[in-house]
């Protein structure tokens, strides 16, 4: 895969088929970066997480979630709490079922992952994706990634098995305009004028054919910038590099907080033995 690095490992299980696979990222995010500055002096915007209560400035590991209810109490919780909740096999893929490829609405994908084989053979995953193009179906799984599981359409895409994270139905918004209510149908005229342009503007779509203006435009805009210099240009010699953004600070002490727990755990469980006890995967009521 290149220089991708895979964020999951673990199998897809269907029926008594074991496919072990590894999961990666399928997209990226190409979209310039930009920072809050001071517009007076070009000084990076910095933020510092701080209490309420207190004022003083907390470090991410010293942080936990709250939920506030309806009627005003708040209930904290810290990852304790969360790891008491029943989740689905972390280093499983479940299929639960088998649906037609159309019978999925497009509404409901979310964020799309590669699955490379992880095994001697590939031939059970080979079959697999092979079975999925010829049947015209797709698999729904369960699909449990960064402690939080999804239902998740896995897919056969040129050979190789993808996995879309779904929303639930719930999370899809209502449409409902009342100025649609009560319109007056097409004209059989307009409707057969209508479908001549579309058969005029028809096509296959190719997506190579298509360019992100916007970032090109972007970035000739910023490379004319660099170049000419001026008062908005701070050359590289003059940036403030001192200090390290709270983000990156959260994030090392984040880390660090997750490998000592992942030591810790590893201490605790026996050897060829696993934490936690397996539950059969089911479909959402």
């Amino acid at each position: 895969m290149g220089d991708m690095r895979s964020i999951w490992k673990g199998s897809i299980a269907f029926g008594l088929v074991n496919v072990p696979v590894k999961v990666y990222s399928a997209t990226e995010d190409h979209d310039i970066r930009f920072h809050q500055v001071h517009a007076k002096d070009g000084g990076r915007i910095k933020y510092n997480r701080v209490c309420s209560e207190c004022g003083n400035t907390v470090q991410f590991a010293d942080i936990d979630k709250a939920y506030d209810s309806e009627d005003g109490s708040r209930v904290i919780l810290s990852d304790e709490d969360f790891n008491k909740l029943p989740a689905a096999e972390k280093h499983e893929i479940p299929v639960l079922e088998f649906v037609p490829n159309d019978q999925i609405d497009p509404i409901l994908f979310e964020k799309s992952y590669f699955l490379e084989p992880d095994s001697a053979s590939p031939k059970a995953y080979v079959l697999l994706s092979t079975v999925l193009t010829e049947s015209d179906r797709t698999a729904l799984v369960h699909f449990t990634l960064r402690q939080k599981t999804r239902l998740a359409a896995m897919r056969a895409r040129d050979g190789v098995l993808v996995i879309q994270t779904l929303l639930w139905p719930d999370e899809v918004r209502a449409a409902e305009f009342p100025s649609l209510d009560d319109v007056e149908k097409p004209k059989v005229k307009e409707l057969k004028m209508a479908q001549t342009l579309v058969e005029s503007m028809a096509g296959d779509f190719d997506p190579t054919e298509f360019t992100d203006d916007y970032q090109l435009q972007l970035r000739q805009l910023l490379d004319e910038m660099i170049e000419n210099g001026g008062k908005k240009v701070i050359p590289a010699a003059e940036v403030d590099q001192e200090g390290t953004d709270a983000e990156v600070v959260d994030l090392v002490a984040a880390l660090q907080r997750s490998v000592d727990e992942a030591k810790s755990n590893a201490s605790k469980t026996p050897a060829g033995k696993t934490s936690g006890s397996k539950t059969r995967a089911k479909k959402r009521a």
